[in-house]
């Protein structure tokens, strides 16, 4: 093993050997991809509409935003790679995918936390819901998050890749999926980025188990209003980041128990484009269907462009 050449790329596996199978693969991840860029950028350009500056929109403004990172991450890659019969990536390119993926996967538990804490104290303490989320306050939280994420990559990918890779630059994933990347690295690279991550789940319990003790005061909060009605338009203003979570979280699981296959199965495709593409793909059509603020600013920019004043 120590004999063996360092890699300075590295394969990745196909979808199919069929030509007509990749085109096909490439057009379904085409589509896809531009529904999600189309959706999230849409959900970020209605935000900023003046009427929606509060931290219930603030927020979901950035989530659009990393969502549409977290999609560019693996996506476009993958389709340049299917359209061109290529199958390799540059190791720095392995290292960026790595690295990224790290950083805006955190950031969306991180974000998905401090909007269910939003929505806790919007529910459960609306009256002091102007003094504790000020727009400087939202800010400084962002920035925190944004920090603190980028920062919480570097360290992972720094422990991946400190050494370099020379067991094998074969990689059975369309991308640079963090269990494959690991299986190629040395025991002692394997061996400290073990108890790095063994660390860092203790920090994605704790937000976690944050999410679930907001939304049990939520529930709690909301199930002792007498009016239907007000309860009804309480569960609304939640129920989006509550379905967002659901859905971040049964993908994460997906991911955390799903195989390290030698080969590309339709299994182990189907489980990674669980917590690759559909989140990103979700989520802007969750806002804008659940978000009564969001569908109307929808709506006044689909009539402003398509109806311009004469």
């Amino acid at each position: 093993m120590d004999n063996l050449t360092k890699v300075t790329e590295f394969l990745l596996m196909e979808f199919s050997g069929t030509w007509e199978l990749q085109v096909l693969h490439a057009g379904l991840f085409l589509l896809i991809y531009l529904a999600a860029l189309v959706g999230n950028l849409l959900i970020a350009v209605t935000t900023l509409n003046q009427h929606l500056h509060t931290p219930m929109d603030f927020f979901p403004k950035n989530l659009s935003v990393l969502d549409l990172s977290y999609i560019s991450v693996t996506v476009p890659k993958t389709i340049h790679n299917s359209l061109t019969r290529r199958s390799s990536i540059a190791y720095l390119g392995c290292v960026a995918q790595v690295y990224f993926f790290f950083a805006f996967a955190s950031a969306e538990l991180a974000f998905l936390t401090v909007m269910s804490y939003d929505r806790y104290i919007a529910i459960c303490h609306p009256l002091q819901y102007g003094a504790v989320m000020k727009s400087r306050r939202c800010y400084q939280m962002a920035v925190t998050t944004w920090l603190s994420c980028f920062s919480y990559a570097g360290v992972h990918s720094g422990n991946m890749f400190w050494e370099q890779v020379s067991r094998s630059n074969m990689i059975h994933q369309f991308f640079c999926d963090i269990p494959h990347v690991l299986a190629l690295v040395s025991c002692e690279v394997f061996f400290v980025e073990f108890l790095t991550l063994a660390l860092s789940s203790c920090l994605v319990l704790g937000c976690f188990i944050l999410m679930m003790m907001s939304y049990f005061q939520i529930f709690s909060t909301v199930l002792r209003i007498p009016s239907g009605q007000s309860r009804a338009k309480a569960f609304s203003t939640c129920s989006p980041q509550l379905n967002v979570i659901l859905l971040f979280l049964t993908t994460g699981l997906f991911a955390a128990l799903g195989p390290t296959a030698k080969t590309l199965s339709v299994q182990d495709l189907v489980v990674t484009v669980t917590y690759t593409v559909l989140p990103p793909f979700l989520n802007p059509i969750i806002y804008s269907l659940r978000n009564k603020e969001i569908k109307i600013a929808l709506w006044r920019l689909f009539v402003k462009i398509h109806f311009p004043q004469k």
